[in-house]
């Protein structure tokens, strides 16, 4: 897992990873903060903390390095989403975050097409995969980074090609990794879920997010109601 020098790690559970690097700071009131993300899933996770925020798409190679581990490549993704935003938008508190899926020791990639998702779902059948979520807050005026990083474990059932092919029919996840959308009707192909942040699997993990804001000073419950 990518570090931040100084950083320490802190186990949530045996699914969720946090690092830190440094201590809680107050929040000026006038820093705005910046979404690094072209995702709207992520966008629609956010607007729940019923905060004001800005979106700014990152537009980074998110291709894997060689010999790179899932873990290290959702964290150094998240960071380098978050620092690509962070050079043009001065004095914000950027989020930056990214999901890998992986089934088999691989890593899966967004399937782009039906016939692709219905592959990749067919293989999953019966199986488990991991869905990977990591998030990085950066504080622009002091350059410091925290991370965070959770694990999302879904048991896939046997389903029929045919049930399988509906799915991606109706529900389209085309662009989600692993080829599932779990707010929409992936968890009819599943057996059960493990996580400890139920955010995390469709895109951004609200638990650990809000630690790192509030170790940022940024508090959404500490704020009026609109």
């Amino acid at each position: 897992m990518v570090a931040t020098r100084g950083c320490q790690k802190r186990r949530y559970s045996a699914m969720t990873e946090v690092r830190h690097a440094g201590h809680a700071s107050p929040r000026p009131a006038n820093v705005p903060l910046v979404l690094a993300s072209s995702s709207r899933y992520r966008r629609d996770l956010l607007e729940r903390l019923g905060i004001p925020f800005r979106v700014d798409s990152p537009d980074i190679d998110e291709a894997p390095l060689p010999g790179e581990t899932p873990r290290d490549l959702v964290v150094r993704l998240s960071i380098a989403k978050a620092r690509a935003v962070a050079s043009r938008k001065p004095n914000t508190i950027v989020i930056g975050s990214d999901q890998a899926a992986t089934f088999d020791g691989h890593i899966l990639g967004k399937p782009g097409t039906v016939d692709v998702a219905v592959r990749q779902l067919q293989g999953f059948s019966g199986h488990r995969v991991d869905f990977l979520t990591g998030v990085a807050v950066l504080n622009t005026a002091t350059d410091r980074v925290r991370t965070a990083m959770d694990t999302t474990t879904a048991r896939f059932r046997k389903a029929s090609e045919a049930e399988i092919r509906r799915y991606v029919e109706r529900d389209r996840p085309l662009d989600c990794a692993g080829g599932i959308r779990f707010e929409g009707l992936g968890p009819l192909l599943l057996e059960r879920v493990e996580t400890a942040d139920p955010s995390a699997a469709i895109g951004l993990p609200l638990i650990v997010l809000g630690e790192l804001l509030r170790a940022e000073g940024v508090n959404p419950l500490a704020q009026p109601a609109d």
